[in-house]
């Protein structure tokens, strides 16, 4: 799951959607978090193992490993943002742009509680909205360049947004059937985290 898909996956609450937004920088026992920032975090672990194990989402990278490897389940992430954002009407009551805006300015509100990671990303992603456009095929092609110039070019990631055209509906399915999961994985993981934290 990419950026789109955890903070969604992160309910109403602020404070876990940032959490759940910057974990993946963040290594170690969160201690130094506020609670919620912790449970965000948390959740944001179990949601990628959950993710990496469930056998949808590997037979979608099985498509991909052949020619970009490792990178496959990161490809994977931005592909499954992209039906999330397409689809958003059937996930959301909030339009699409109205959400990313409104957590934009949470980070903003928050800021002094961001890693410096987060720092550094947060004016791009808010000047270009990331978030919103994962919604169009362009918009995931121009994540998916950015990625690849980051390895230096050696992913091959701006490439695969010819895999996501040529199998376009397997992915979009598998996408459906894989979020119903998800969703019902993370209430319940919510509950065990909330009830595991003093």
């Amino acid at each position: 799951m990419n950026f789109l898909a955890h903070i969604y996956l992160s309910g109403d609450n602020d404070l876990i959607k940032i959490g759940n937004f910057m974990a993946d920088g963040i290594h170690g026992k969160p201690d130094n978090f506020p609670t919620d920032v912790q449970k965000g975090i948390m959740l944001h672990r179990a949601i990628d193992t959950y993710t990496d194990a469930h056998p949808v989402f590997r037979q979608g990278t099985k498509r991909l490993h052949a020619r970009y490897h490792h990178y496959a389940g990161v490809i994977m992430d931005i592909f499954y943002d992209h039906f999330l954002a397409k689809n958003w009407s059937d996930y959301h009551n909030q339009p699409l742009l109205d959400y990313t805006l409104a957590f934009y300015k949470s980070l903003e509100e928050n800021y002094e509680m961001l890693t410096e990671k987060t720092k550094v990303l947060m004016p791009y992603m808010v000047q270009y909205n990331w978030l919103a456009s994962y919604a169009t095929i362009e918009g995931i092609g121009r994540i998916l360049t950015q990625m690849d110039n980051r390895t230096k070019n050696k992913s091959g990631m701006r490439t695969s947004v010819d895999e996501l055209q040529e199998f376009y509906k397997e992915y979009e399915t598998e996408f459906t059937a894989f979020f119903e999961d998800i969703q019902v994985f993370v209430k319940e993981k919510i509950t065990e985290i909330q009830n595991n934290t003093p």
